[in-house]
């Protein structure tokens, strides 16, 4: 019997904001040079790898980790994997916006100006839809917001269900199947 297809979710490299734990959304942040080596440390570990697709989101930060992981020249860019409008918080860390609003979270509250989860889950929804028919592996590359809230909807939680998913810079993820139910094979790896 044939396996089942994998989706292997790559978050890009470091950058100064994620570094210093900035929530990073739609400002374009260049790697460090630590995350250039992150993204380079990838390739050997995707080489082996035969992907049916690989998507991307448009951002340069997520685009030259692909490009650097080897997977540049089959990435096409997907606008759906952009990471979360953080809004308000762009660029502030969470002890900075809890300084304006107490126990305030990306999960559970909502930032003015900012892309609510449930609008984030809509707009994965046509991602989902080609992972959930694909008949090969997809790599995806893009941001750690976004990723775990992908990741959540894979497995039937609700969007928050991200925060229970820990994702760190650089790493590997794989979304796969238990039988006939969707599952969480490699997380954070």
């Amino acid at each position: 019997m044939a396996s089942e297809p994998e989706i292997v979710l790559i978050r890009h490299g470091e950058t100064e904001w994620s570094r210093d734990h900035r929530h990073t959304g739609r400002t374009d942040v260049p790697l460090t040079e630590n995350g250039r080596r992150q993204a380079e440390a990838l390739a050997p570990r995707l080489a082996s790898r035969s992907f049916e697709r690989v998507y991307v989101s448009p951002l340069s930060r997520a685009t030259e980790t692909a490009r650097l992981a080897g997977l540049g020249e089959r990435a096409a860019p997907r606008p759906e994997l952009m990471e979360i409008d953080y809004g308000q918080a762009e660029g502030l860390t969470t002890e900075q916006m809890r300084e304006r609003t107490p126990a305030w979270s990306v999960w559970t509250h909502e930032t003015p100006d900012a892309e609510r989860l449930t609008d984030v889950a809509t707009r994965l929804e046509p991602i989902l839809g080609e992972l959930r028919a694909t008949t090969g592996d997809i790599a995806i590359v893009a941001h750690g917001h976004v990723l775990r809230v992908l990741a959540a909807l894979w497995i039937g939680l609700p969007p928050a269900g991200g925060a229970h998913l820990v994702l760190a810079t650089g790493r590997l993820s794989t979304l796969s199947w238990e039988r006939e139910s969707q599952a969480i094979s490699g997380w954070n790896c």
